[in-house]
Protein backbone atom coordinates (compact mmCIF):
# COMPACT_ATOMS: atom_id res chain seq x y z
CA UNK A 1 0.00 0.00 0.00
CA UNK A 2 1.19 3.56 -1.04
CA UNK A 3 0.55 6.70 1.90
CA UNK A 4 1.75 9.43 0.47
CA UNK A 5 3.57 11.53 2.88
CA UNK A 6 2.90 15.00 3.41
CA UNK A 7 3.26 18.24 5.62
CA UNK A 8 0.86 20.34 7.65
CA UNK A 9 0.21 22.53 4.82
CA UNK A 10 -0.21 19.20 2.07
CA UNK A 11 2.91 19.66 0.90
CA UNK A 12 4.17 16.38 -0.27
CA UNK A 13 7.66 14.78 1.39
CA UNK A 14 9.63 13.77 -1.84
CA UNK A 15 12.07 10.67 -1.92
CA UNK A 16 13.78 11.34 -5.34
CA UNK A 17 15.06 7.74 -7.33
CA UNK A 18 18.84 8.99 -6.30
CA UNK A 19 19.96 11.83 -4.20
CA UNK A 20 21.69 13.43 -7.50
CA UNK A 21 19.39 14.05 -9.43
CA UNK A 22 15.82 15.39 -8.17
CA UNK A 23 13.36 12.98 -11.03
CA UNK A 24 11.24 10.35 -9.40
CA UNK A 25 9.37 7.67 -11.73
CA UNK A 26 7.06 5.56 -10.06
CA UNK A 27 4.44 2.78 -12.01
CA UNK A 28 1.94 2.24 -9.61
CA UNK A 29 -1.88 0.92 -9.56
CA UNK A 30 -4.75 2.91 -8.10
CA UNK A 31 -5.60 -0.08 -6.02
CA UNK A 32 -1.74 0.60 -4.50
CA UNK A 33 -3.96 3.54 -2.25
CA UNK A 34 -6.26 3.74 0.05
CA UNK A 35 -10.20 3.64 -1.64
CA UNK A 36 -8.28 3.78 -4.59
CA UNK A 37 -7.82 7.32 -4.19
CA UNK A 38 -4.38 9.69 -3.68
CA UNK A 39 -4.19 11.89 -0.86
CA UNK A 40 -4.97 15.62 -1.85
CA UNK A 41 -1.22 17.42 -1.82
CA UNK A 42 0.95 19.39 -3.69
CA UNK A 43 4.86 19.92 -4.35
CA UNK A 44 7.51 21.96 -5.81
CA UNK A 45 8.19 19.53 -8.66
CA UNK A 46 6.35 19.36 -11.80
CA UNK A 47 4.29 16.23 -12.62
CA UNK A 48 3.81 14.34 -15.75
CA UNK A 49 0.82 11.27 -15.72
CA UNK A 50 0.90 8.71 -18.36
CA UNK A 51 -2.02 6.30 -18.31
CA UNK A 52 -1.15 2.75 -18.97
CA UNK A 53 -4.57 1.33 -18.75
CA UNK A 54 -7.82 1.94 -17.19
CA UNK A 55 -9.25 5.08 -16.52
CA UNK A 56 -8.70 7.90 -13.67
CA UNK A 57 -10.67 11.11 -12.49
CA UNK A 58 -7.79 14.01 -11.80
CA UNK A 59 -8.54 17.02 -9.46
CA UNK A 60 -6.35 20.00 -9.64
CA UNK A 61 -6.98 23.06 -7.54
CA UNK A 62 -10.72 22.14 -7.79
CA UNK A 63 -11.31 21.22 -11.31
CA UNK A 64 -11.72 18.02 -12.40
CA UNK A 65 -10.29 16.18 -15.53
CA UNK A 66 -10.95 12.43 -16.64
CA UNK A 67 -8.06 10.74 -18.15
CA UNK A 68 -8.04 7.39 -19.85
CA UNK A 69 -5.52 4.85 -21.53
CA UNK A 70 -2.69 7.13 -23.64
CA UNK A 71 -3.99 10.37 -22.22
CA UNK A 72 -0.82 12.35 -20.84
CA UNK A 73 -1.24 15.34 -17.84
CA UNK A 74 1.37 17.70 -16.96
CA UNK A 75 1.19 19.28 -13.58
CA UNK A 76 2.53 22.80 -12.90
CA UNK A 77 4.67 23.19 -9.87
CA UNK A 78 3.06 23.87 -6.55
CA UNK A 79 -0.88 22.74 -7.45
CA UNK A 80 -3.00 21.26 -4.94
CA UNK A 81 -4.00 17.76 -6.63
CA UNK A 82 -5.17 14.02 -6.58
CA UNK A 83 -5.91 11.02 -8.62
CA UNK A 84 -8.98 9.09 -7.89
CA UNK A 85 -10.73 5.89 -9.05
CA UNK A 86 -13.53 5.98 -11.77
CA UNK A 87 -16.59 4.50 -10.04
CA UNK A 88 -14.21 2.08 -8.46
CA UNK A 89 -12.44 0.79 -11.63
CA UNK A 90 -8.57 0.07 -11.46
CA UNK A 91 -6.03 2.22 -13.38
CA UNK A 92 -2.53 1.62 -14.12
CA UNK A 93 -0.36 4.72 -14.56
CA UNK A 94 3.32 6.23 -14.89
CA UNK A 95 3.81 9.23 -12.56
CA UNK A 96 7.09 11.47 -13.32
CA UNK A 97 8.13 13.64 -10.86
CA UNK A 98 11.17 16.64 -11.55
CA UNK A 99 11.97 19.64 -10.04
CA UNK A 100 11.92 22.82 -12.13
CA UNK A 101 15.57 23.93 -11.41
CA UNK A 102 16.00 21.13 -14.33
CA UNK A 103 14.49 23.28 -16.68
CA UNK A 104 17.14 26.33 -15.53
CA UNK A 105 19.91 24.41 -16.74
CA UNK A 106 21.60 26.62 -19.79
CA UNK A 107 23.37 23.85 -21.59
CA UNK A 108 25.05 26.99 -23.56
CA UNK A 109 26.86 27.86 -19.89
CA UNK A 110 28.64 24.18 -19.52
CA UNK A 111 29.56 23.85 -23.19
CA UNK A 112 31.03 28.09 -22.88
CA UNK A 113 33.05 27.00 -20.01
CA UNK A 114 33.96 23.73 -21.81
CA UNK A 115 35.41 24.98 -25.29
CA UNK A 116 37.26 27.38 -22.91
CA UNK A 117 39.48 24.97 -21.28
CA UNK A 118 37.65 24.63 -18.29
CA UNK A 119 35.35 21.72 -16.44
CA UNK A 120 32.41 22.17 -15.05
CA UNK A 121 29.98 20.23 -12.70
CA UNK A 122 26.30 21.20 -12.35
CA UNK A 123 24.32 19.66 -9.14
CA UNK A 124 20.58 20.52 -7.96
CA UNK A 125 19.32 21.35 -4.54
CA UNK A 126 16.16 20.79 -4.59
CA UNK A 127 14.67 23.63 -3.13
CA UNK A 128 16.16 22.69 0.09
CA UNK A 129 19.08 24.79 1.84
CA UNK A 130 20.53 21.55 3.49
CA UNK A 131 20.99 20.19 0.17
CA UNK A 132 22.11 22.98 -1.43
CA UNK A 133 25.07 22.89 2.12
CA UNK A 134 26.06 19.58 0.82
CA UNK A 135 26.60 19.98 -2.71
CA UNK A 136 28.60 22.55 -2.35
CA UNK A 137 30.59 20.61 0.73
CA UNK A 138 30.71 18.38 -2.69
CA UNK A 139 31.97 20.68 -4.59
CA UNK A 140 34.57 21.63 -2.64
CA UNK A 141 36.16 17.95 -1.62
CA UNK A 142 36.80 18.27 -5.83
CA UNK A 143 38.65 21.30 -5.39
CA UNK A 144 36.88 23.93 -7.13
CA UNK A 145 37.96 27.25 -8.21
CA UNK A 146 34.67 29.00 -8.86
CA UNK A 147 31.31 28.48 -7.42
CA UNK A 148 28.41 29.50 -8.96
CA UNK A 149 25.24 29.88 -6.75
CA UNK A 150 21.32 30.64 -7.83
CA UNK A 151 20.42 30.19 -3.01
CA UNK A 152 17.32 28.13 -2.34
CA UNK A 153 17.05 30.95 0.13
CA UNK A 154 19.22 34.11 0.26
CA UNK A 155 20.16 34.22 3.85
CA UNK A 156 20.26 30.38 4.79
CA UNK A 157 23.10 30.09 1.33
CA UNK A 158 25.28 32.22 3.65
CA UNK A 159 26.78 29.66 5.37
CA UNK A 160 27.45 27.20 1.90
CA UNK A 161 28.91 30.22 1.00
CA UNK A 162 31.16 30.83 3.69
CA UNK A 163 32.88 27.61 3.33
CA UNK A 164 33.72 27.84 0.34
CA UNK A 165 35.55 31.12 0.92
CA UNK A 166 37.25 29.64 3.82
CA UNK A 167 38.38 27.08 1.30
CA UNK A 168 40.00 29.74 -1.31
CA UNK A 169 37.30 30.12 -3.47
CA UNK A 170 35.63 32.82 -5.76
CA UNK A 171 31.40 32.96 -4.90
CA UNK A 172 29.44 34.35 -7.59
CA UNK A 173 25.74 34.85 -6.76
CA UNK A 174 23.23 33.74 -10.61
CA UNK A 175 20.38 35.75 -10.15
CA UNK A 176 19.98 35.54 -6.58
CA UNK A 177 21.93 37.36 -4.56
CA UNK A 178 22.94 35.73 -1.24
CA UNK A 179 22.76 37.85 2.05
CA UNK A 180 24.45 38.76 5.26
CA UNK A 181 27.86 37.61 4.27
CA UNK A 182 30.77 39.41 3.06
CA UNK A 183 31.32 35.50 1.64
CA UNK A 184 30.22 36.82 -2.12
CA UNK A 185 32.85 37.90 -4.75
CA UNK A 186 30.44 39.01 -7.79
CA UNK A 187 26.66 39.04 -8.73
CA UNK A 188 25.36 38.24 -11.95
CA UNK A 189 21.65 39.48 -12.21
CA UNK A 190 19.15 41.60 -14.56
CA UNK A 191 18.35 44.80 -13.43
CA UNK A 192 16.33 43.94 -10.87
CA UNK A 193 15.48 47.50 -10.13
CA UNK A 194 14.44 48.47 -13.65
CA UNK A 195 12.04 45.39 -13.75
CA UNK A 196 10.30 46.85 -10.80
CA UNK A 197 10.38 50.51 -12.45
CA UNK A 198 9.02 48.96 -15.88
CA UNK A 199 5.81 47.32 -13.70
CA UNK A 200 5.22 50.75 -12.05
CA UNK A 201 5.29 52.54 -14.49
CA UNK A 202 3.73 51.04 -17.22
CA UNK A 203 0.51 50.80 -14.74
CA UNK A 204 1.30 54.74 -14.89
CA UNK A 205 1.08 55.00 -18.08
CA UNK A 206 -1.90 52.56 -18.36
CA UNK A 207 -3.65 54.80 -16.60
CA UNK A 208 -3.13 58.27 -17.71
CA UNK A 209 -5.07 61.52 -16.64
CA UNK A 210 -7.17 59.36 -14.51
CA UNK A 211 -7.47 59.93 -11.14
CA UNK A 212 -8.59 57.66 -7.32
CA UNK A 213 -7.81 54.43 -9.49
CA UNK A 214 -7.79 51.69 -6.71
CA UNK A 215 -3.98 49.76 -7.00
CA UNK A 216 -3.51 46.27 -5.65
CA UNK A 217 -0.05 45.55 -4.33
CA UNK A 218 1.51 42.22 -4.20
CA UNK A 219 5.22 41.34 -3.96
CA UNK A 220 7.32 38.44 -3.81
CA UNK A 221 8.78 36.45 -0.80
CA UNK A 222 10.83 38.39 1.98
CA UNK A 223 13.74 35.82 1.75
CA UNK A 224 14.45 36.75 -1.81
CA UNK A 225 16.18 40.03 -2.04
CA UNK A 226 15.12 40.72 -5.32
CA UNK A 227 11.36 40.83 -4.14
CA UNK A 228 12.66 43.88 -2.15
CA UNK A 229 14.48 45.74 -5.26
CA UNK A 230 11.80 44.96 -7.58
CA UNK A 231 9.23 46.74 -5.02
CA UNK A 232 11.51 49.50 -4.28
CA UNK A 233 11.82 49.57 -8.38
CA UNK A 234 7.82 49.99 -8.80
CA UNK A 235 7.64 51.77 -5.92
CA UNK A 236 10.22 54.77 -7.13
CA UNK A 237 7.37 56.04 -9.30
CA UNK A 238 4.18 54.74 -8.17
CA UNK A 239 4.97 56.52 -4.81
CA UNK A 240 4.74 60.44 -6.57
CA UNK A 241 1.52 59.07 -8.42
CA UNK A 242 -0.09 57.74 -5.26
CA UNK A 243 0.77 61.17 -3.72
CA UNK A 244 -0.57 62.86 -6.64
CA UNK A 245 -3.95 61.10 -6.91
CA UNK A 246 -3.47 58.82 -9.42
CA UNK A 247 -3.71 55.73 -7.19
CA UNK A 248 -4.98 54.37 -4.16
CA UNK A 249 -3.97 51.91 -2.42
CA UNK A 250 -6.65 49.40 -1.53
CA UNK A 251 -4.99 46.63 0.57
CA UNK A 252 -1.42 47.97 1.65
CA UNK A 253 -2.03 50.20 5.02
CA UNK A 254 2.09 49.63 6.48
CA UNK A 255 2.90 51.78 2.98
CA UNK A 256 0.17 54.69 3.96
CA UNK A 257 2.89 56.68 5.18
CA UNK A 258 5.31 56.64 2.15
CA UNK A 259 3.09 58.36 -0.44
CA UNK A 260 5.35 60.04 -2.06
CA UNK A 261 8.43 58.76 -0.94
CA UNK A 262 10.68 56.41 -2.48
CA UNK A 263 12.22 53.38 -0.37
CA UNK A 264 15.50 52.22 -0.93
CA UNK A 265 16.06 48.09 -0.93
CA UNK A 266 18.98 48.52 1.01
CA UNK A 267 18.73 51.73 3.22
CA UNK A 268 14.85 50.87 4.06
CA UNK A 269 15.19 47.07 4.09
CA UNK A 270 13.48 47.02 7.78
CA UNK A 271 10.78 48.87 6.70
CA UNK A 272 9.97 47.31 3.20
CA UNK A 273 10.04 44.17 5.47
CA UNK A 274 7.10 45.29 7.28
CA UNK A 275 5.39 46.56 4.10
CA UNK A 276 6.24 43.25 2.12
CA UNK A 277 5.32 41.06 5.20
CA UNK A 278 1.95 42.22 4.75
CA UNK A 279 1.14 41.70 0.99
CA UNK A 280 3.53 38.79 0.05
CA UNK A 281 2.66 36.17 -2.41
CA UNK A 282 5.95 33.93 -1.03
CA UNK A 283 6.46 33.44 -5.05
CA UNK A 284 3.28 30.89 -4.06
CA UNK A 285 0.66 30.65 -7.06
CA UNK A 286 -2.23 29.84 -4.42
CA UNK A 287 -0.81 31.77 -1.38
CA UNK A 288 -1.26 34.75 -4.41
CA UNK A 289 -4.84 33.90 -4.92
CA UNK A 290 -5.76 33.64 -1.20
CA UNK A 291 -4.40 36.29 -0.09
CA UNK A 292 -5.91 38.11 -3.68
CA UNK A 293 -9.35 36.79 -2.55
CA UNK A 294 -9.46 38.21 1.10
CA UNK A 295 -8.59 41.37 -0.42
CA UNK A 296 -11.37 41.56 -2.63
CA UNK A 297 -13.31 40.23 0.45
CA UNK A 298 -12.84 42.58 2.62
CA UNK A 299 -13.02 45.58 -0.11
CA UNK A 300 -15.61 47.68 -0.37
CA UNK A 301 -17.51 48.15 -4.15
CA UNK A 302 -16.28 52.09 -4.68
CA UNK A 303 -12.49 49.89 -4.11
CA UNK A 304 -13.10 47.54 -7.29
CA UNK A 305 -14.41 48.84 -10.67
CA UNK A 306 -11.18 49.59 -13.07
CA UNK A 307 -8.02 48.60 -10.51
CA UNK A 308 -4.44 48.50 -11.47
CA UNK A 309 -2.52 45.47 -9.62
CA UNK A 310 0.61 45.26 -9.41
CA UNK A 311 1.61 41.66 -9.53
CA UNK A 312 5.55 40.64 -8.74
CA UNK A 313 5.97 38.00 -11.31
CA UNK A 314 4.12 35.96 -13.84
CA UNK A 315 3.05 33.16 -11.84
CA UNK A 316 1.64 34.75 -9.24
CA UNK A 317 -0.19 37.50 -12.04
CA UNK A 318 -1.95 34.51 -13.23
CA UNK A 319 -3.64 33.79 -9.85
CA UNK A 320 -4.43 36.98 -8.78
CA UNK A 321 -5.87 37.49 -12.07
CA UNK A 322 -7.94 34.85 -11.79
CA UNK A 323 -8.99 36.11 -8.95
CA UNK A 324 -10.23 39.73 -9.60
CA UNK A 325 -11.64 38.26 -12.95
CA UNK A 326 -13.76 36.06 -10.90
CA UNK A 327 -15.20 39.56 -8.72
CA UNK A 328 -18.68 41.02 -10.11
CA UNK A 329 -17.76 44.46 -8.78
CA UNK A 330 -14.31 44.59 -10.40
CA UNK A 331 -15.26 45.92 -13.99
CA UNK A 332 -11.47 45.77 -15.49
CA UNK A 333 -7.92 45.51 -14.36
CA UNK A 334 -4.36 45.92 -15.71
CA UNK A 335 -1.62 43.72 -14.03
CA UNK A 336 1.74 43.57 -14.11
CA UNK A 337 4.09 40.38 -14.42
CA UNK A 338 7.70 39.37 -15.41
CA UNK A 339 9.37 36.03 -16.54
CA UNK A 340 7.88 36.16 -20.07
CA UNK A 341 6.14 32.42 -18.97
CA UNK A 342 4.47 30.63 -21.68
CA UNK A 343 1.27 30.66 -19.34
CA UNK A 344 1.42 33.99 -19.21
CA UNK A 345 2.02 35.22 -22.92
CA UNK A 346 -1.18 32.83 -23.48
CA UNK A 347 -2.64 35.10 -20.82
CA UNK A 348 -1.19 38.37 -22.31
CA UNK A 349 -2.79 37.00 -26.17
CA UNK A 350 -6.13 36.44 -24.17
CA UNK A 351 -6.30 39.81 -22.15
CA UNK A 352 -6.04 37.99 -18.81
CA UNK A 353 -2.55 39.70 -18.13
CA UNK A 354 -1.27 43.08 -19.53
CA UNK A 355 2.19 42.68 -19.59
CA UNK A 356 5.21 40.74 -18.25
CA UNK A 357 9.28 41.92 -17.78
CA UNK A 358 10.89 39.48 -20.88
CA UNK A 359 14.25 38.04 -18.61
CA UNK A 360 16.45 36.15 -21.47
CA UNK A 361 18.61 33.39 -19.57
CA UNK A 362 20.73 32.88 -22.57
CA UNK A 363 22.30 36.57 -21.91
CA UNK A 364 22.29 36.01 -18.41
CA UNK A 365 23.87 32.99 -18.63
CA UNK A 366 26.41 33.83 -21.49
CA UNK A 367 27.61 37.27 -18.78
CA UNK A 368 28.10 34.52 -16.11
CA UNK A 369 30.13 32.26 -18.19
CA UNK A 370 32.26 35.34 -19.30
CA UNK A 371 32.60 36.12 -15.56
CA UNK A 372 33.49 32.92 -14.80
CA UNK A 373 36.37 32.65 -17.40
CA UNK A 374 37.90 35.94 -16.48
CA UNK A 375 38.04 34.63 -13.25
CA UNK A 376 39.61 31.03 -13.61
CA UNK A 377 41.96 33.08 -15.71
CA UNK A 378 43.11 35.44 -12.43
CA UNK A 379 41.48 38.77 -14.48
CA UNK A 380 39.25 41.23 -12.58
CA UNK A 381 35.63 40.59 -14.45
CA UNK A 382 33.76 43.74 -15.52
CA UNK A 383 31.78 45.07 -13.19
CA UNK A 384 28.83 47.67 -14.20
CA UNK A 385 27.06 48.44 -10.67
CA UNK A 386 27.29 47.09 -7.10
CA UNK A 387 24.59 45.46 -4.95
CA UNK A 388 24.58 45.60 -1.12
CA UNK A 389 24.06 42.31 0.77
CA UNK A 390 23.81 43.73 4.15
CA UNK A 391 27.27 43.21 4.46
CA UNK A 392 28.92 44.58 1.19
CA UNK A 393 29.00 46.19 -1.59
CA UNK A 394 29.08 43.27 -4.13
CA UNK A 395 30.37 43.95 -7.60
CA UNK A 396 27.75 43.41 -10.32
CA UNK A 397 26.98 42.34 -14.01
CA UNK A 398 23.68 43.63 -14.97
CA UNK A 399 21.59 42.49 -18.05
CA UNK A 400 19.19 44.54 -19.52
CA UNK A 401 15.31 43.50 -19.47
CA UNK A 402 12.42 44.09 -22.16
CA UNK A 403 8.85 45.05 -21.69
CA UNK A 404 6.27 42.70 -22.80
CA UNK A 405 2.60 43.96 -23.65
CA UNK A 406 0.41 42.34 -26.45
CA UNK A 407 1.74 44.16 -29.34
CA UNK A 408 5.58 43.19 -28.01
CA UNK A 409 4.90 40.08 -27.83
CA UNK A 410 3.22 40.14 -31.47
CA UNK A 411 6.82 41.63 -32.34
CA UNK A 412 8.61 38.89 -30.81
CA UNK A 413 6.60 36.11 -32.13
CA UNK A 414 7.54 37.44 -35.62
CA UNK A 415 10.93 37.77 -34.98
CA UNK A 416 11.00 34.05 -33.60
CA UNK A 417 12.01 35.06 -29.72
CA UNK A 418 8.75 33.35 -29.17
CA UNK A 419 6.86 30.24 -31.00
CA UNK A 420 3.12 30.38 -31.02
CA UNK A 421 2.84 26.92 -30.88
CA UNK A 422 4.20 26.87 -27.68
CA UNK A 423 2.25 29.46 -26.39
CA UNK A 424 -0.51 27.89 -27.48
CA UNK A 425 0.05 24.74 -25.68
CA UNK A 426 0.61 26.58 -22.35
CA UNK A 427 -2.02 25.75 -19.30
Amino acid sequence: MINIQVMNDSSEIIFYNTPELPVKIIRPKLSDYPNKRVICHWHEDIEMLYIISGEMNYEINGKTVRLSEKSVLFVNARQLHYGFSVDGKECEFICVLFHPSLLRVNPGFKDALDKAGFTSEVLFSQGKSDVELSNVEALLEKNIKVLVICAQDATAAGAAVNKAQAAGVKVVCYDRLITGTEAVDYYVTFNSFSVGKAQGQYLIDAYKDKTGVPLYLYSGAVTDNNAFIFFAGAWSVLNKAVADGQFVVQNCPAIADYSGKALDAEKDHDTLSTILGTITTDWNFNTAKTLAEGNLVAAEKEAKGDVAILAPNDGTARAIADAFSADADVTSYVITGQDAEMASLKYIQDGKQSMTVFKNTATLATSTCDLVSALLKDETPEAVATYNNQAKDVPSAEVAVTVVDKDKLAELIADGTFDQAKIDAAK
